[in-house]
């Protein structure tokens, strides 16, 4: 005997949904708030953000938002406050409602807490952990990376305050804002009601569990009016002796910065060593270079760029058919940047990548162009460590952390490039996904210049030899 099942067009489910759920959004970053279990005056929610864009990245995350009802955090897994504080509910509603409950146990009280994840050594800890995509120190990368640390989650026991005591009464938090050190600038939208997650059961079979609620709220990076970039880029060229250093006051400048600085000069030009040496030791050595090659030194100096992160990028060689650049990352930050990424986009020479030598690299296609080559650090290389005291502190400046690496390129197939117009240096730099300040010109080539000073030595010699033979 065989039995057929066809569906029938024509039956009508009864069932009916109260709620209309919209459509999950894209966007550079995603957070979801999902409600897994509710009584009547608390409920457990998992917070879980996602990491979207190809060059976004979270170091050190910090997550807020704004409660609506007086509701407070009584415990978590995975992420806890950054300040611990009950007083907020003991003198407030909540501690008059909640007579019995032991406040001392409650984590924040705060109407816009903030929230940071807790370190890799908390991962297995019974009472704190155990939560899956925790405790990575506030590290967020982006998926082709690795796949498994583009996401970061954690759970809380939320109280609610009357008139919401009931189970399905449940208003998600507002006004979310997520941060980091070094990294873009996100902007987020409200939460929206979507369709409830599901997870994978904990009992192990195979089924999944459904959230009782779920909303989505949507940050994509955005470039905000006078906001400051945090890194900066310096120019270099085989083909002159000078480095093009970052832009004066590229990440800022204090707002005392006219007493002791011109926040509106140019950077001076500086000797390669001189990059190695944090700025507030650069001055001896900037003012003996402009000496030496007759530049005018300013009075006041120039302002510092005051970014955490400096980015050298040098052309290295020019043949006929191909050229190398080397890239050098300065870290003048006390915070470490573990599993670093950079990315360069280059206009017209991009295509032509060939290998990096101390760095894996490869190719991004972004915006449907095929013009950004990513990179970060090898196998035991992807730790940018800060900066550091020299050998001799008392005498020695301060040593910033550093990586570098070679990249070589081919110019078969590319159309005639002018490197010292430009087509050898990057239109874009981003160092963890932040965009760097780059200078506002390309180092210029001395060789003609050089060739130019030695035409009257070449015909006063000539003049001898002449003068000898007669």
């Amino acid at each position: 005997m065989h039995v057929c099942c066809r569906p029938d067009p024509s039956v009508k489910t009864n069932i009916t949904t109260s709620e209309e759920f919209l459509p999950r959004q894209n966007g550079d970053l995603t957070i979801m708030y999902d409600v897994t279990r509710t009584y009547d005056s608390s409920y457990w929610a998992q917070v879980k953000i996602s990491n979207h864009n190809p060059l976004g990245r979270l170091d050190y995350w910090k997550l807020s938002w704004e409660w609506m009802k007086d509701e407070f955090i009584y415990s978590m897994k995975g992420a806890y406050p950054s300040v611990v504080d009950s007083t907020d509910c003991i003198f407030g509603r909540q501690g008059t409602y909640y007579k019995d409950l032991d406040f001392a146990n409650v984590l924040s009280c705060e109407k816009k807490p903030t929230i940071v994840d807790l370190p890799p050594t908390k991962a297995n800890d019974t009472t704190l952990g155990l939560i899956p995509f925790c405790c990575r120190n506030g590290t967020i990368l982006p998926s082709h990376m690795d796949s498994s640390k583009s996401i970061s989650a954690f759970q809380m026991q939320v109280f609610k305050m009357p008139p919401d005591l009931n189970r399905s009464q449940i208003t998600p938090p507002q006004n979310w804002k997520i941060s980091g050190v070094l990294n873009p600038t996100y902007k987020c939208g409200a939460p929206l009601r979507v369709s409830p997650s599901e997870f994978p059961d904990s009992s192990g079979l195979p089924l999944n569990s459904t959230a009782v609620a779920s909303w989505q709220v949507v940050c994509n990076i955005t470039h905000v009016k006078d906001d400051t970039p945090k890194c900066c880029v310096s120019f270099s060229a085989y083909y002159n002796d000078s480095v093009v250093p970052c832009r004066t006051c590229a990440c800022g400048c204090p707002h005392n910065a006219a007493r002791t600085c011109n926040a509106t000069s140019s950077a001076m030009l500086l000797p390669p060593e001189a990059l190695l040496v944090p700025f507030e030791n650069r001055t001896a050595m900037a003012v003996a270079w402009a000496g030496l090659k007759h530049y005018p030194i300013p009075n006041p100096m120039p302002c510092p760029d005051n970014c955490g992160v400096s980015i050298n990028w040098h052309l290295y060689t020019d043949y006929r058919d191909g050229w190398s650049a080397r890239i050098t990352l300065f870290n003048w930050d006390e915070v470490n940047f573990a599993d670093w990424f950079a990315a360069v986009q280059m206009k017209k020479a991009a295509p032509g990548f060939q290998a990096m030598y101390s760095f894996n690299a490869t190719t991004l296609e972004l915006d449907g162009a095929n013009n950004t080559i990513f990179m970060q650090g090898n196998p035991g290389l992807n730790y940018l460590v800060g900066e550091t005291d020299g050998v001799h502190p008392e005498r020695d400046p301060r040593v910033p952390g550093k990586q570098q690496s070679v990249i070589s390129f081919t110019k078969k197939n590319i159309q005639v490039l002018n490197m010292a117009a430009g087509d050898g240096f990057p239109t874009k730099v981003f160092f963890n996904g932040e965009e760097c300040l780059l200078p506002k010109s390309f180092p210029v080539n001395d060789s003609r210049r050089n060739l130019a000073s030695l035409i009257p030595s070449i015909l006063m010699l000539l003049f001898v030899f002449v003068f000898v033979q007669q």
